[in-house]
């Protein structure tokens, strides 16, 4: 028998017993602004369902979801909570002016479908009405889920085949970073503000001089330096305001190619997780959509950018196994970072010790060690090493002082300059605000307290920024920041005649030393032999030299007491205590085999470690008695004996230096005169 599937037939009292769900949705709040007539059609589905038979009070719209694709579930509320309604079995029919209403992606599509099918719920739009439980309603339901899904990938295509076909033209337009902005003609140019300008120029300027992106941030705040930043939302969106500059904003401005006057697009690629969360990926250079060189004025070459690169890539700290030195640290090693192997070709690492308080480095081979587990591959001191390169570049660099020295002081100079310009141009701009908000305020009814109010607030905030940039500007100029004082001048002078005592200087910063290593050196690479230890040497430009070191002893070898000293100790035993011994040591011009002078602790060492017998020792074998013995021979107790020791009657010799005795046997013959110990009698 043929059954009628169509219409009102397929809606039963338990359908009607259940809520009816009108879901409303419009993909951006553009389409829900000006598309009125499409939100007028999607309203209007209340009266089919209530021609279907629902009361009006049983009918649910669900409207939340506007300006909100339907690409996606994710962040689609009132999409959750139809479908939870769904599940539950509380509504007998959903409505939506068309399945792409509902949703554009297959999975969420035919997963509201299953949810139907399992509790009865009836599916409407504007072409009919569908019970998914039956065959032809789901199989024609899933086609309209499928040409959905295309639909909205014909329109992607669409509308990314165009923005790529201008992308590649360079014709696109993006948001530009601080310091770039459009003409009216929709071409790139340099920001006019030249405050703007200026900030940019001198980080560049910095970071070359620096070579870090931290020290960049340190020289911003030791002048006292703000940096723009753009608004990319708010009411204040595409306004520029200044900021203490951070180091996040210096590592985006270097890596940003548009202020090389590079177009780019297609820099990062985006991937979507299974758990709705996206990773970004930086693609190499050769997988960017689009890199036009040249297409607009920048701050810097593209040579430039790509050294800024090199040199930020290289300071990283976890670029890999054989990552390059990193910026120079403030540890002595003078080959951190550019020494090599040559036993087996792998950079070196350095390890730090203290020698008489002094961090001495040691350069060792052992990353094959490490991931291996093999012994060290080599071990090298470093600071016989270090004095004999340092000297070798001091040589090299002394016939460059004069012309360095100039080049030093005009660099210093412009850039102190750079610096005041940047903050006279701050307190221009804080004269000009205060002045627009004068003119503001002066501008309002007065009648109109509400807004003269607010005027008035906002002119004494731009007073107090003007005073505050003042001030600023004032305590630089005095203190000497914004120009080179006497004290650095003369240090340039001083570079001119004297660059081994700038060397060698101890505030100078071994960091600079490194530095001035690193420009002047490509690579070392050492060699050792059980006698000397060999450092080739590479320069910039090919050239290259070789120094030959000995190798220096083991510490043990080092410190070991020469024979004469040890003589003298041993003949000075027979008659003196270890602090008497160094006395005579010391007046005799002698010092330590670690370059110390003598005193007591160092005799004792001595005398330990070449077995030599001790004084008491040699007292004892002389015959000399002990406090105990000399007492119980004379049968008497300890304290009389050092009694007797001080009056004269008892011989003694001290054999350390905390005033210990040993004393002479007792004449057996003759007993001494023992004078009286104890209580003086009362005169009668």
């Amino acid at each position: 028998m043929f059954t009628d599937t169509t219409g009102p037939s397929k809606v039963t009292a338990a359908h009607l017993q259940r809520r009816a769900l009108l879901y409303v949705r419009q993909s951006s709040l553009k389409q829900v602004l000006h598309n009125t007539e499409s939100a007028i059609r999607q309203y209007d589905l209340r009266g089919k369902a209530i021609a279907l038979g629902w009361a009006a009070d049983q009918i649910t719209v669900i409207d939340i979801d506007q300006g909100q694709s339907g690409a996606s579930a994710a962040d689609r509320e009132g999409f959750g909570q139809l479908v939870a309604d769904v599940s539950l079995g509380r509504a007998g029919i959903v409505l939506g002016l068309e399945c792409s209403r509902l949703a554009r992606n297959s999975a969420d599509w035919h997963q509201l479908l299953e949810l139907c099918a399992m509790t009865g719920t009836l599916i409407c739009d504007e072409d009919g009405l569908y019970d998914p439980r039956t065959f032809n309603d789901r199989l024609l339901l899933g086609m309209k889920g499928q040409m959905s899904e295309a639909e909205l990938h014909f329109i992607k295509a669409r509308l990314r085949g165009g923005q790529l076909s201008k992308a590649r033209r360079g014709e696109l337009i993006m948001p530009l970073p601080v310091g770039l902005i459009y003409d009216a003609a929709h071409h790139v140019i340099l920001d006019p503000d030249t405050a703007v300008r200026g900030a940019l120029a001198h980080l560049f300027t910095t970071f070359e001089a620096t070579g870090s992106a931290t020290a960049c941030v340190k020289a911003f705040r030791t002048a006292g330096l703000l940096f723009p930043w753009r608004h990319l939302k708010g009411p204040h969106k595409g306004e520029v305001d200044w900021k203490p500059l951070a180091h996040h904003a210096v590592l985006r401005v270097l890596h940003n190619p548009r202020y090389a006057g590079a177009f780019t697009y297609g820099r990062h690629s985006q991937r979507t997780l299974p758990g709705g969360k996206t990773v970004t990926a930086q693609l190499p250079r050769e997988q960017w959509v689009s890199f036009i060189p040249g297409a607009h004025p920048g701050y810097i070459t593209l040579d430039q950018y790509d050294a800024n690169l090199a040199r930020l890539q290289a300071n990283s700290a976890a670029h890999g196994l054989e990552r390059r030195s990193g910026p120079p640290r403030e540890g002595p090693a003078l080959l951190q970072g550019i020494i090599v192997c040559g036993r087996c070709g792998l950079k070196m690492t350095v390890r730090y010790h203290h020698r008489r308080g002094t961090e001495v480095p040691t350069y060792m081979c052992q990353r094959d060690g490490i991931e291996n587990g093999r012994p060290v591959c080599a071990t090298i001191p470093g600071q016989d090493l270090d004095r004999a390169i340092g000297q070798l570049l001091i040589d090299t660099l002394t016939p460059l002082t004069v012309e360095a020295a100039l080049q030093v002081s005009a660099e210093l100079t412009r850039r102190a300059a750079d610096a005041d310009r940047l903050r006279a141009a701050h307190v221009e701009r804080a004269h000009y605000l205060a002045d627009l908000a004068r003119r503001r305020y002066l501008a309002v009814d007065p009648a109109n307290r509400l807004v003269a109010d607010t005027l008035e607030a906002d002119w004494n905030t731009a007073l107090r920024a003007l005073n505050q940039a003042q001030e600023s500007y004032e305590k630089a100029r005095h203190e000497g920041t914004g120009h080179l004082t006497d004290a650095q001048k003369a240090r340039i002078n001083q570079l001119v005649t004297d660059l081994p005592a700038i060397w060698k200087d101890p505030d100078t910063p071994q960091r600079e030393r490194k530095r001035i290593a690193r420009l002047l050196l490509t690579d070392v690479t050492l060699t050792r032999t059980s006698d000397t230890i060999t450092a080739h040497l590479r320069f910039p430009g090919g050239d290259h030299t070789t120094l030959t070191l000995p190798t220096p002893k083991p510490i043990g070898e080092q410190r070991k007491t020469p024979a004469n000293i040890v003589a003298a100790v041993d003949e000075l035993l027979d008659d003196h205590t270890s602090g008497e011994i160094a006395d005579i040591l010391n007046r005799r011009g002698l010092t330590s085999s670690t370059g110390e002078s003598f005193h007591r602790l160092i005799v004792d060492h001595i005398i330990r470690a070449h077995r030599l017998r001790s004084r008491r020792q040699r007292l004892r074998e002389a015959g000399m008695l002990t406090l105990a013995e000399t007492a119980a021979a004379h049968g008497v107790c300890n304290d009389t004996i050092k009694a007797w020791r001080r009056a004269g009657i008892v011989g003694g010799q001290r054999y350390n230096d905390k005033g210990e005795y040993l004393y002479t046997p007792p004449d057996t013959d003759e007993p001494p005169d023992r004078p009286k110990i104890g209580r003086r009698p009362k005169p009668s």
